[in-house]
Formats: C-alpha cells, structure tokens, sequence
C-alpha cells in the first residue's frame, strides 16, 4: 500500500473526527456503531449532485456557461483542485470506524459487527472510486493514518489496484450488510451494495475496454487483477443478484405519470429505488433543484439539446426520421418520458395565486429554447432562486440495474430476446413505447443514431444496433441522473462528444420553421420570437448570426435549428483531471497524469 501526501497533512491528520466521542468508549456498542454510521451517511450521501453534476456539461445540455475544464485555455495543473486535506477527510471517517470498532466485539452479534464493518468498507469504495474517477491512479488508504506516518510522502498507487481493493470491500459490503431495506432508502444495505459494485464494476470494466491505456500513464493496461471481463462479468452477476431477490420492480402506471412520479415525490418510491435520499420540510432540510432549472438567474439556465431529444423513439417503437419540425409537433406520438422530462404541449404548474396553467417555457431561463421538467415541483413559488423543494432523490434505481444487465450481457455475448425483454424491453413498455429487439426482423436501424456515435468521432468503436440502443436507452432512462451522461462519455471513451456538439459551434436546440421565424413560435399559449437584435428576455431569442461565443444563431440565417454559440475544447488527457500543481509542490512523488 501507498499513500500520498495531502496538502495540509500534518494539520488533517491530527483532527479528531467530526463526531468528538472519546475514543476510548466510543464504537463499543450497536448504538455507537449506529450513530458513527449515520453519521457517514450524513457525510457523503449524494445531494443535489444527483440531478445537478457533470452531466449537465455534455453534450445533452446546454448552460450559460460551461465548466472551464471545457473552456479553452483555463483548465490546468494551476487551477486544478481535489487534493486538499479536506478531500480525503471522509476516507480517514471511515478507517477510524474500521480501526476501532474492534471494540464493539463482544457487545453486539457477529451479524451487526459485520454489518457495520460492511457500511463502513462501503463508504471507503465509494469515497475511492470518486477519486479514481477524477484522477485515474490515487492512493489506496485502508488506515487510520498518523502524521508522523513515513508513506505519507510516497507516491500513487496504480488504478487497477486500487479498483481491486476497492472491489474487496464492496464484496464484502454485499456479503455482510444486513439486507433489512428501511423505508427511507438512505441507509447502506446490501442491495445498496450489490447496486454500486454493479455500477463501478461496469464503469471500470468498460473504461479498460475502450481506453487501450491506463490514462494516468499512457501505458498498456497490466491485468494484473482483474480484466475488463471480468469487471463487466461481475457487474451482470450483482445486477442479477438484484433482480433475483425480487425486493425491487419498476414503478408502472398510466405510462403518461408513471416516470415523474419517481421524481417529484417527497417520499423515495418503494418499488424501484434502492438508494434514495429524502427531504423535510419538519426537518429544516431541503434542496433547491427546482429553482435552479427556472430560474434566469440561479443556476446555469440548464437546457436539453436536439441531440437529447432526437434520441427518444417513438410509441411505436422506431426511430423518428427527421428533426427539423417545431417543437409544437415534435411530441406527438413519442416516447412518454419525453413529456414528463422536457416541457411539453400541455404541461401543466401551479401559479403563485395557486390556479392551474399550462407552463410556458421562458426563453431567458434556458438556451435551446427546450427546459428540463425532470425533478421539477411545479409550482411558481419554487421558481425563484433560492426556494425550498423537498421532493425526494433517487440516487440508485432498479431502471439502471436493468440497464448494467443490459449492457454487460450485450458486451459478454448473452443478450439474447429473453434478456431484451426483462431490461429495455421492460423500460420502453413501461413508457408506453412498443419493445423491438434489435436482432428481429421488425427491427429498423436508426442511421443518426449510428452516426451520432460514430462519425466525426475521434474514438468510434464497432457498435451493435443492439448496443447503440442501448446507448440510446440509458440518455433517455437517465436523464440528468447520478452524473450518468458524463460517466457514459468517459468510459465509452467518447469524451469528444463534448467538444463536438453541432458541427463544433455550440448547443443545438429547437428548430425554428420558416413561418415561426415570421410570426412567432405558439407554445403552450405564449408567443415567442427569435429575430434580430433585442434582447435575451422571456419571450425572445435575439439572433446574432455571427458565430461568436455565448451569441444565438440560426442555421439557415433566417430559420433553422436555434443554436447557442459556445466553443469548448477537448484532448484526451482530459479523461483525468490532472494533480493539482498545490499538492505536487508539497509532494513530487505524486507524478503528473499522462499529457499534463
């Protein structure tokens, strides 16, 4: 094992953690043990990050700004962050729970010692596998450090080790922790467990199987441990673990609701997600997502792109043959979960005298002239920057168990129609949308979804139609969840994508006809303009034509898709984050991330 040094170490190290029980007595009992574990999940649990975090910098949603690690000419070593004392705090939380819980033995059965030993090897993957993610090789800690501890200077620790060990403990989280689920959902479990190993081992397995090298290194992968294989094989065995146990379905109902409500609720829903996090309003704890996706000014003015939107199929199953038509139409006959995600005809919210109105979609709290509905409380008084939801967060969900099965059954060579069925199949019926496995003669191939993926793509891989729907399925399940889109890209070693976006330029977004273009898009009983000059308001685009940065644009002149300007840059070294300048001038022996 080797360590490396955190910026601020000595200081880092000799803070008691958060929870000041003397160590002498504490974690000796089940409700110390109880209290120490809450206490991590108070700690790291997924937040607003669940529906707001690097998805929203991709190529299916446009901002007012992007990330700088995309903007030319920002991100490097100097501005880079991630390594402070701070950073790695909640792993030294974790192996003080590990180091000294030993004294718990006696006062409580085996079953609860190894249960907590589990949430606590839980959190400790979770907590690596973030890093890992960020910086490709890190340090794998597996205890409680001292400051005078001579590893503290030495280098990282190649990736596939640290994925290996990582692997053990959530082995052993989904072996020992009790599979008791409670009815908040926020605890760790062993369906918990099972669902992150699955997820991380698809992520990881995937990763080496479309990146040739280790990207921390530029070398050759070493297998060493285990393969890509075997991370993909291990990831369809956890999902169908999951699904064997019958603990979990999906969420059914009129196909119109039945997705949203898995979204706006205050309560996580019981059939489908396995880990969730809920708010309260009694509890003085909430979240502001939905002021964040309507608001002008809070937030980044998050917007879907055409390219999200074309990937819905329609409820016949088959793929829509052409895009450029208003958005008044472009709803009709599609996919269910199109209209529960993005603003559509119809859509209703509540007003601020508390009357019942179809939601016109403001044109200066958006850049694509399309907006999320995703997670929203419709309500106008949690439109405004600041205010309060408490509507429940899935973090992990039955939907994307069925879709780890998918694909890792799909890149193993076991999918077949009887698997289809069980997991797209299932998703798309649940939808209101006619199942079509790939493979059958009923099946039509999708030529811009092929494209989309493969031309003007810098690492296009040989894909399956089965795999390319796949693809399509996890974009539209989804959306803006659990950083999944941007996850996607860098394992898929697609990362370009970002960069790409429309022909280079910037977000793609509604197609404007020639007749708007004159008299005016009618969406849901408002009028909307895109011309010439003016200003960015509720109700107007104003069209620059020029091309420059952070400026609209319409592809035909006077009509066309609405584009929204804005040039990013994308080189391979950026699958990593590189190692802050700030941690490498207190350790050389850290080492650069290969390009930076």
């Amino acid at each position: 094992m080797a360590t490396a040094l955190f910026t601020g170490c000595e200081d880092f190290l000799s803070r008691n953690p958060d929870n000041r029980i003397s160590s002498e007595v504490f974690l000796s009992s089940e409700n110390d043990l109880r209290l120490y574990a809450n206490g991590l999940v108070n700690s790291a649990i997924p937040g607003e990050s669940v529906a707001i975090g690097n998805s929203a910098y991709t190529d299916f949603c446009a901002t007012k700004l992007s990330s700088d690690k995309y903007h030319p000419g920002i991100w490097g070593p100097d501005k880079a962050e991630g390594w402070s004392r701070g950073n790695f705090s909640f792993i030294r939380q974790c192996n003080y729970m590990i180091h000294n819980m030993g004294k718990a033995k006696g006062h409580v059965s085996s079953e609860v010692f190894n249960h907590y030993m589990g949430v606590a090897r839980f959190w400790r993957a979770y907590a690596h596998m973030s890093k890992i993610k960020s910086f490709g090789d890190v340090p794998w800690i597996d205890k409680y450090l001292q400051p005078d501890d001579p590893i503290l200077y030495a280098g990282r620790d190649d990736r596939e080790y640290v994925f290996h060990k990582l692997l053990e403990d959530l082995e052993f989280a989904s072996s020992n922790c009790l599979g008791t689920i409670e009815l908040s959902r926020t605890n760790i479990n062993r369906f918990v467990a099972l669902a992150f190993m699955a997820r991380a081992c698809l992520y990881e397995g995937t990763y080496r199987k479309y990146h040739d090298t280790n990207p921390s290194t530029g070398k050759f992968w070493n297998n060493s441990y285990e393969t890509s294989d075997d991370l993909i094989r291990r990831a369809l065995e956890a999902a169908d673990e999951i699904i064997a146990s019958e603990e979990f379905s999906l969420h059914r109902g009129d196909p119109k609701t039945a997705y949203s409500d898995l979204f706006i609720q205050n309560k996580v829903n019981a059939e489908e997600v396995i880990w969730g996090r809920e708010y309260s309003e009694d509890l003085a704890v909430s979240h502001d997502i939905t002021g964040k996706y309507n608001s002008p000014t809070w937030g980044q003015q998050y917007s879907p792109t055409k390219e999200f939107v074309r990937m819905y199929l329609k409820t016949d199953g088959n793929a829509v043959t052409r895009d450029d038509v208003s958005i008044t139409e472009e709803f009709e006959g599609r996919d269910w979960r199109m209209w529960q995600t993005v603003n559509s005809p119809g859509h209703m919210y509540q007003t601020l005298t508390g009357t019942m109105e179809v939601k016109p979609t403001k044109f200066n709290e958006v850049f694509t002239g399309y907006a999320w509905i995703k997670w929203n409380q419709e309500k106008a008084e949690n439109f405004r920057a600041g205010a309060l939801c408490y509507n429940a967060l899935p973090i992990i969900r039955y939907a994307e168990v069925l879709l780890i099965k998918a694909e890792a059954a799909e890149l193993l060579g076991s999918m077949d129609e009887t698997v289809w069925s069980e997991t797209i199949g299932a998703l798309r019926e649940r939808a209101g949308v006619t199942s079509i496995y790939p493979v059958s003669a009923a099946y039509i191939a999708d030529s811009w979804l092929r494209d989309y993926y493969t031309v003007d793509v810098k690492h296009a891989h040989t894909l399956s139609n089965t795999m390319l729907e796949i693809m399509r399925e996890r974009a539209v399940e989804l959306a803006m969840e659990s950083e999944s889109r941007h996850d996607d890209l860098m394992r898929w070693n697609l990362g370009d994508l970002i960069e790409r976006r429309y022909l280079h330029k910037g977000w793609r977004g509604i197609y404007v006809t020639q007749e708007e273009s004159r008299y005016g898009i009618i969406f849901n009983g408002a009028t909307y303009f895109v011309k010439q000059g003016g200003r960015h308001d509720e109700y107007d685009y104003p069209v620059a034509n020029t091309g420059a940065d952070q400026t609209f644009s319409l592809s035909e002149g006077s009509y066309g898709y609405l584009i929204y300007n804005y040039r990013m840059e994308w080189e391979d070294k950026m699958y990593l984050s590189p190692i802050p300048t700030s941690a490498l001038n207190v350790n050389k022996n850290l080492g650069q991330n290969n390009g930076w």
